[in-house]
């Protein structure tokens, strides 16, 4: 008997994935909860696992192939199938959880992979554990979670990694591969005759060229997805904006006066950004209408502050989600926003990292950027981005002053709020920011 795995929702937003690359080959065994294939979403990589023991048997859908929630990714067959559990198991994938969801549960993540087998003694020389692919590495902005785990415990260099997979993916199995010295390795005796060639010779990997003028290049897919999710926003969400100017001078000389006690206490910089999350989460208790969705005929005001932070990444963009921030002082926003942005950098961001936004923020002005609008991230009211602080000549007092001044600037969803309770929200962000001194406590 055979069952066929499909493709999991993995996300509320999230109705489809590309296939990254397969973990498995047809004829392989494999153990229940064992990864199959790294889908790639616009949020994060996911790995599927496996519903049931049992022997992988057809492979459905190719590396590259984009495939909605629902459809078959391969079958799988043996006792294991059969067993009454298997079908509990399936139902056991990632429930849905999106990175602009308006629910806050955390996502249930699937249990651990069994730790890997012993690998064969080496033949080639490795690095120290721990070292991470550098600048020059094969698919380096497309490693997962499990794929660094496997590496850092071997200690494997992963920029001396041919990757094999989508876009030059580096796979599980081409870090077990560069265990066993890279030049061939012997697959598992069930495997098919196609899975048991081994591949050719690995080269070094050398440095993508840069792009050109007048050169095509295709869209990943998490460009892909973002862009269909941007298209999909404007078309939803009548938009509207508003924006402060705000005078961060209090600001400015609290982070001189807390500077060397908050790096010390906390091991993060204290910047503009942790004392705008702190001032954003207060307005939206004042204002509950921007902690917000639309569902059908009714505006659901969230229980929970679930504050998403846009973070630029290779080739695109996350929004890792700061959970329950408003109960946290501007030192545990500043650990907790550290930990997310790092992640998110590193390409180990989780489902459950983007999982749950109620609203977002969006530090465009550590680009340098002035005066931005942004689109909003569906399905929430609003988004707000903080632009640069730079230093101008204001009128204090009937007096010509030079302060550090930061625009900010609300997206909101006209549908849910009109510009009187978006002029209130803005205003609370703003009062917030221009009460801090260099006595405000920070923990």
């Amino acid at each position: 008997m055979s069952i066929t795995v499909t493709m999991p929702q993995l996300g509320e937003s999230v109705t489809e994935g590309t296939i990254g690359s397969w973990l498995v080959q047809p004829g392989q065994q494999v153990q229940q909860f064992d990864s199959l294939v790294e889908v790639i979403t616009d949020k994060v990589t996911a790995e599927v696992p496996s519903p049931a023991a049992g022997t992988v048997g057809e492979i459905l859908a190719p590396e590259g192939q984009r495939l909605s929630v629902g459809e078959p990714l391969c079958t799988l067959e043996g006792d294991g199938a059969e067993s009454p559990g298997a079908a509990a198991a399936a139902a056991a994938l990632p429930p849905p959880a999106g990175a602009s969801g308006g629910g806050s549960a955390p996502l249930a993540a699937p249990a651990p992979e069994p730790a890997p087998k012993a690998a064969p003694a080496r033949t080639a020389p490795v690095p120290q554990p721990g070292s991470l692919p550098g600048p020059g590495a094969a698919g380096s902005d497309f490693i997962s979670p499990a794929v660094r785990a496997l590496a850092s415990e071997r200690g494997v260099d992963l920029a001396r990694v041919q990757g094999s997979g989508f876009q030059g993916r580096i796979t599980k199995r081409d870090v077990l591969l560069f265990l066993e010295g890279g030049a061939s390795a012997e697959v598992p005796a069930t495997a098919s005759a196609a899975a048991a060639a081994a591949p050719p010779a690995r080269t070094a990997p050398t440095a993508a060229p840069a792009p050109r003028a007048g050169q095509r290049l295709p869209l990943s897919p998490m460009r892909r997805s973002i862009a269909e999710h941007m298209v999909r926003s404007r078309q939803t969400s009548p938009h509207a904006w508003t924006m402060v100017e705000v005078d961060m001078s209090g600001v400015a000389a609290a982070r001189i006066a807390h500077r060397s006690e908050f790096r010390e206490a906390t091991g993060v910089e204290l910047t503009f950004l942790h004392f705008a999350m702190k001032s954003t989460c207060l307005a939206l208790r004042a204002v509950p209408s921007m902690n917000a969705s639309l569902e059908e005929e009714s505006v659901l005001l969230h229980a929970d502050v679930n504050l998403g932070l846009a973070v630029a990444v290779p080739d695109g963009l996350l929004v890792p989600v700061v959970r329950n921030a408003d109960q946290y002082s501007v030192a545990g926003l500043a650990r907790a926003a550290s930990a997310l942005i790092e992640r998110a950098r590193e390409g180990r961001a989780t489902l459950e990292d983007v999982a749950g936004g109620t609203f977002t923020l969006n530090n465009a002005g550590a680009l340098g950027t002035v005066m931005s609008q942004a689109i909003i991230n569906q399905p929430q009211a609003g988004i707000l981005v903080m632009d640069a602080v730079v230093r101008r000549p204001v009128v204090v007092a009937d007096a010509i002053a030079i302060r550090p001044i930061m625009n900010l600037c609300l997206s909101f969803d006209h549908r849910i709020n009109d510009g009187a309770s978006a002029a209130r929200f803005l205003g609370a962000v703003k009062a917030s920011l221009e009460a801090v001194t260099a006595e405000t406590s920070l923990f």
